[in-house]
This record gives C-alpha cells, sequence and structure tokens, in this order.
C-alpha cells in the first residue's frame, strides 16, 4: 500500500493511494504515526475492502511528510564506497550512526531555509527505512526484515561548515537544521516493494547530480537495522535513513546551494521530492561568534 498526508502543515490528513485515486483513511487511524504501525495497515485494507472510505482530491493540495512523531531519526553516513571516497574516507567497517532531530522532517515540496552565515548547504538523495514493529538484539537479518514497516525517499540535507569545521567531533550541528529532513511524497509499505535495487537520483537547477542503486549500499537495509538492534532499540514509526550515493557538492565537483536553487530527489517506486532554497535570516550579531571559531 502507498500512504500519504495532505493538507496544511500540522493538520495533514492521512490517505491511502490506490492507482490514481487517494482514500481519506481518518476514520480508521488517527494518523500515519507511531501508533499506525500497530493495526493500522490492516484496517486500512479492510474498509478498503469494505468500500467504506470517502474519496478525496488531493489536486492543489500541499502534501506533507508520508510520517508523523517519530520518537527518533536515525542516519547511515557513508553507506556508498563512492561517496566515503569523495568525503576523503575510506569505506566504513562499521555503520557510522548520527541522529537529526524530529523537527528536521518536513514536507516533499516544502521550501527550505539555508541556515544564517550558512556556506555549503548540500543535498543527499536517500532510501528511508520506516519501522513497523519495536525491535531490539534482534538474531538475524532476516528477523530484521519483518521489523520494517516502509519505505520512503529523503533527503538528508546538511551544512558541511557546521559538520565539520564547528563540529567538536560529531556531526549533528551540520544535520539537524530545521527542516532538513524533506521526506515522501509516499511511504509504501514493505510488502509493495524490494528495496535491494532501486534508483536513487537527484538534481540541482535540472542539473544531474546523483545518479546510483540501492544494491550499491555497503550495509543493506535488513543489515542496518539488524546491526543497529543491537545497540538501541527501535520503536514503531522510527525513520532510518540509509545513506547516500556519490554527486554530492562535498566531492568538490558541484557548488553548493544558494537561495534560489531547486534541488529534486527521486526513489524508484517511491516519488520525486523538489525544494526551492531561500535565506533565512536573523538579527546581526546573534550567535556570530559561536560561528568563528
Amino acid at each position: 500500500m502507498e500512504f500519504m498526508r495532505i493538507g496544511a502543515r500540522d493538520q495533514e490528513t492521512p490517505v491511502v493511494r490506490v492507482g490514481d485515486d487517494h482514500f481519506d483513511i481518518s476514520s480508521v487511524v488517527s494518523d500515519i504515526d507511531p501508533a499506525f504501525w500497530a493495526d493500522g495497515p490492516a484496517r486500512v485494507t479492510q474498509a478498503l475492502d469494505t468500500g467504506s472510505l470517502p474519496k478525496v482530491n488531493v489536486e492543489g493540495q500541499r502534501i506533507g511528510a508520508p510520517i508523523t512523531r517519530p520518537s527518533a531519526v536515525i542516519c547511515i553516513g557513508q553507506n556508498y564506497a563512492e561517496h566515503a571516497a569523495e568525503s576523503g574516507d575510506p569505506a566504513p567497517e562499521q555503520p557510522i550512526i548520527f541522529f537529526k532531530t524530529p523537527n528536521t522532517i518536513t514536507g516533499p515540496y516544502d521550501a527550505i531555509g539555508i541556515p544564517p552565515r550558512a556556506q555549503k548547504f548540500d543535498w543527499e538523495v536517500e532510501l528511508g527505512i520506516v519501522i513497523g514493529k519495536q525491535a531490539a538484539y534482534l538474531e538475524s537479518r532476516e528477523e530484521a526484515l519483518d521489523v520494517i514497516g516502509g519505505y520512503l525517499a529523503a533527503n538528508d540535507l546538511s551544512e558541511r561548515d557546521y559538520q565539520s569545521v564547528h563540529s567538536g567531533g560529531q556531526w549533528s550541528k551540520g544535520k539537524c537544521v530545521k527542516d532538513s529532513m524533506p521526506l515522501g511524497p509516499v511511504l509504501v509499505t514493505a510488502d509493495a516493494i524490494d528495496a535491494h535495487d532501486l534508483s536513487l537520483s537527484s538534481w540541482v537547477n535540472g542539473e544531474p547530480r546523483q545518479g546510483s542503486s540501492t544494491s550499491d549500499m555497503i550495509f543493506p537495509v535488513e543489515d542496518i537495522v539488524f546491526r543497529l538492534s543491537q545497540y538501541m532499540q527501535l520503536e514503531p514509526g522510527d525513520i532510518i535513513s540509509t545513506g547516500t550515493p556519490k554527486g554530492v557538492a562535498l566531492s568538490g565537483k558541484f557548488p553548493y546551494l544558494v537561495p534560489g536553487d531547486v534541488s529534486e530527489v527521486e526513489i524508484e517506486g517511491l516519488g520525486r521530492q523538489r525544494q526551492e532554497f531561500f535565506q533565512v535570516e536573523v538579527p546581526a550579531g546573534v550567535g556570530a561568534d559561536l560561528l568563528l571559531g
């Protein structure tokens, strides 16, 4: 099944997409949130079978992120060998893990603010995993596949100076800019898509940037979930962003994003995003001393 959330920010209506039709599912689930994964897909299936769901016209409406209120947004760094190489690093032997705050999540077509004094704002197309069952200390990679609820497209926007120069040894300063994790447009349940060989692409101002396949991941989806479960308890609705292929601005081959630029990312079977960027302004001098050292 394919799920979406339609409407004004923080007021979205959950819908299921069936072909070209969209059905309002708010009568059977409260939202596509952590509680949804208990029995939400089954309840939606039953309602579709009985024909009890009203159709909704999505034309002209804002499309929000297809999930809401995850307890964690977990990210995997340098999960494609060629991206690690363009970053100047060897391919990792263990998954590199960092976190983004939940307020980084935004809709796939929302405008994105570039932070004040940012110089190196970058794009990253990534496959996102949505956890469907609580998981800790999984015993096998097969068991890990069973706890995946679905998949979606993500753009892990990053400020590279914040990530490295101002990092203090960790990445989160460059990864937690508000609205820096556009998701969607759709969430596709795991039973409806094979995540092991999906094409990933990105563009800036219509020019190609990234082009690869999830088959090139160093750690495939089941390996990521299995490994993470040994170190943390994964909860329903949690998001794992699985890393990006080569072709980002960090490579030195392309300019970083500036206000007025448009980025697009697309994953086979999961849809295409589009973001236009604007400059976030703050009063002169606020925080300037923090960004000088």
